[in-house]
């Protein structure tokens, strides 16, 4: 089980996981929403492994060669999107059209003799006055700030992911443990520690572009075009490796999960 915990970190530093969230994480100037987004990627991962490997373990599933690659070359596809995306700016104007325009502060009013301190949450045309000591905590709070579009973004680029890694690690499992509720316990333990592990990368990423943007003012207006070109370079690399190299677009296909 620790095993597990350590692969599942391990595995969230794979280079086309890292590509397609630094993609995300490029314009993002504050950590705490990049630690979110690490983490809806984690469990958009997790699930899709969860449900390929319960149908590997529990119900013997063979995926055949050309499925298999299809599957991974939907990630290279993704890739080359989100770089496409980013470099025609599409993705900056779509994060401008469904950003919350949000703005939340906090001040202090004076009822006759009685001092306290208010919340207020401004949400598009929509205002919302709170007391210090509302009942909205800081998950709602940081849900709304974020959007409905960067909440499902993540997770559905997650779970695009894990598609690509699902069968491997199914696999894995069955070849070292024989027994099918371990095996699934497995595949929990594993999820967890790739949600911790994006988690923490994507904290980094955000660190280091919030650093940079602070002192390298002309550098950090680069950086989402030079996260697109990576973006999409790999994953046209990728389509070139599945689809020619392991031979989904040819009559041979060989697909080894790794």
């Amino acid at each position: 089980m620790a095993l597990g915990f350590i692969l599942g970190m391990r595995h969230s530093t794979d280079a086309d996981h890292v590509v397609a969230i630094m993609t995300i994480v490029s314009r993002q100037r504050s950590i705490k929403p990049a630690t979110w987004v690490g983490i809806l990627w984690g469990l958009g991962h997790s699930f899709t492994i969860f449900v390929v490997g319960v149908a590997i373990i529990l119900f013997n599933v063979v995926i055949p060669p050309r499925i298999g690659l299809a599957m991974e070359l939907a990630v290279a596809v993704m890739l080359i999107l989100l770089g496409v995306l980013n470099l025609t700016g599409v993705m900056r104007w779509v994060t401008e059209r469904v950003t919350p325009s949000s703005l939340i502060h906090s001040h202090v009013h004076r009822h006759g003799d009685l001092v306290h301190s208010h919340l207020h949450l401004h949400l598009g045309a929509h205002y919302e006055h709170h007391h210090q000591n509302a009942r909205l905590g800081r998950f709602s709070l940081m849900m709304k700030r974020m959007g409905l579009y960067h909440i499902v973004r993540p997770f559905v680029i997650g779970i695009v992911h894990g598609l690509a890694g699902s069968a491997a690690i199914a696999l894995l499992v069955l070849a070292t443990i024989h027994d099918a509720s371990w095996g699934l316990v497995y595949l929990v333990v594993f999820g967890v520690g790739t949600i911790v592990g994006m988690m923490l990368i994507t904290t980094a990423m955000a660190a280091s572009f919030v650093y940079t943007g602070s002192r390298f003012a002309r550098l950090d207006r680069h950086l989402a075009t030079i996260a697109g070109i990576i973006s999409f370079g790999f994953g046209c690399f990728l389509v070139v490796q599945i689809g020619f190299v392991e031979g989904l677009f040819t009559n041979a296909p060989h697909w080894a999960p790794h």
